[in-house]
């Protein structure tokens, strides 16, 4: 016997791998959104968007890594009341489109 794989769950993989794509861009949009308005901790986003914190950590990430985002300041977290950081989109970084 051949252990082959039929070629109607190759296309479903493929169709689930760009839903998963679309998914995590929107999630994206939102971060930078949130982000863009005024500083605020990852926690704060995270209640606001609904966006689980280890992906908006993610995204900080990456967007450090591209120096979209700058770290503000340090201080006390209003929801969690532990010392965090307060971050925001750079001015001349635009929002993307929607």
């Amino acid at each position: 016997m051949k252990n082959k794989k039929s070629p109607h769950l190759d296309d479903a993989g493929e169709a689930n791998r760009r839903n998963k794509d679309k998914h995590f861009r929107a999630q994206t949009k939102r971060v930078f959104a949130a982000f863009h308005s005024q500083p605020k901790t990852m926690l704060m986003v995270s209640v606001e968007t609904g966006i689980l914190r280890a992906n908006i950590c993610r995204y900080v990430a990456k967007l450090r890594q591209y120096d979209n985002i700058q770290l503000i300041r340090k201080g006390i977290c209003p929801i969690s009341k532990h010392r965090a950081g307060f971050y925001q989109i750079k001015k001349e970084v635009q929002l993307w489109k929607q």
